[in-house]
Parts: C-alpha cells; structure tokens; sequence
C-alpha cells in the first residue's frame, strides 16, 4: 500500500482530480466536502463536513489516524471566492471567504501536524492563488484570505521542520472549473494577459508540481510559495 493522503475539497475540481491521481497511484485518500462522496474507490474515504467546522475536522483526523495509523500527504484545497468591489462587499461574505479559506486550512494544518510530528514525517501544501501578486481589482477579500495562507505557510514551515515536515504553497493560473465559467471573459483574458505563459492552466500543471512537492526526495524545499504561469 502507498502514502496515506488527506485531501480537502473532493467534490469537484482540484481537489476531486487530485484524489483521483493519488488513487491511481495505489495511495490511500482520504476526501472531505459539503456534500456527498463524488468518487467510488475502495481505498478512498469520503468525510462529510465543513472544513472550518473544528469538531468534524478534529473527529476526522483522528478517524483517518486510527484507521491507516498515520497521515503522510496533506493537500488543503478547499476554498471559495468572491469577486467584489471592496465598498459593496458585505460583511458576511467576508467571513464566509476566510472561514473556509484561512479557518479551515488552519484546522487542517494543526491536526495534521500533530500526527505527522509524531512520525517526524509529512508533507504539507497549501493553496494560494496568482490573485495575490497580481493585487487583482474585485478580489481584495479572496486575495486576502490567500495572503493569509502564504503567511501561515511559511511559519508552518519554520515550526514544523524539525519534524520533518514540509509546509509549501502553490497558487494556480486560471484553471477553466465551474468557478472561472462565472467569471466574465473580458477579466479572465485580461489576467492571463498578465501571465508570462499566457494560457489557461490544466488540473495537470497542478498536480505536476504537487507531485514534486509531496515526493519524499523533496525534504529541503519548504516554506515556499509557487505562482503558476509565471504570474508572480
């Protein structure tokens, strides 16, 4: 059997191609979101909650340890976004973005961590977006929530260390998912104009550079934070 992987964010998208890959590489997965399990494996566990739920997340963690007696891989993936103008965003919604994105990364991150520094093993990566060096207009609180993960990330990395464990980040191009659909057309091509590889990313220019990150032979590269399509 291979590395025991906790992966947030299944559903759909990143998260749910990422599982799929490390599947298919004979790992065990571990998947959480929302709503139900959308992949069928007999080595992949599907955990319903919300990522900035304490209790679930804490409830899963141990779950996972007593069933495959350690966690080797975390991929914090689950995250929202939201597209406004800094006067008109309500209050609401910003604490919706950093619940999910900054809370539930951080839940994630503690948990894990406890197990893997027992191990004195682990790998880490976070998910940030090329919205933070890019200062997109209309995404201040997205964007903000990310920073906030970049930062955590590089702490992380110095607190853990000693560990073995690896903490990075990585913050991918325009990915074309249901959540870039909703985006106008003339912002997304504006943003790729920005980019030095100008085109859409692909859920494999992700996982390439997950796999580099996660492979055991990467234990000196910590506390970095990788922008996809040369936006950074």
């Amino acid at each position: 059997m291979g590395r025991v992987f906790v992966i947030t964010g299944t559903a759909r998208g990143i998260g749910h191609e990422m599982a799929r890959h490390y599947l298919a590489q004979g790992n065990v997965v571990a998947g959480c979101s929302r709503g139900e399990a959308s992949i069928v494996d007999e080595n992949y566990n599907h955990y319903q909650l919300d990522v900035a739920d304490d209790k679930a997340v804490v409830a899963m963690v141990r779950d996972v340890r007593k069933r495959h007696g350690g966690i080797d891989v975390l991929l914090n993936n689950a995250g929202i976004a939201t597209m406004n103008h800094l006067a008109t965003t309500p209050m609401q919604t910003v604490q919706r973005v950093f619940a999910t994105n900054v809370f539930g990364s951080f839940i994630f991150m503690r948990e894990v961590a406890k197990v893997m520094m027992r191990a004195k093993q682990g790998r880490i990566v976070n998910f940030s977006t090329v919205a933070v060096p890019l200062r997109l207009e209309g995404e201040a609180i997205y964007g903000a929530s990310k920073a906030a993960i970049e930062h955590l990330t590089r702490v992380a990395a110095r607190e853990l260390g000693s560990s073995g464990i690896t903490v990075n980040a990585l913050g991918p191009a325009p990915i074309e998912t249901a959540l870039v659909k909703a985006v106008p057309a003339e912002k997304i091509d504006a943003l790729i104009g920005r980019q030095a590889v100008r085109r859409f990313g692909t859920f494999a220019d992700v996982i390439h550079v997950v796999d580099f990150l996660v492979d055991p032979r990467s234990s000196f590269v910590t506390g970095q934070v990788l922008y996809l399509g040369g936006a950074g």
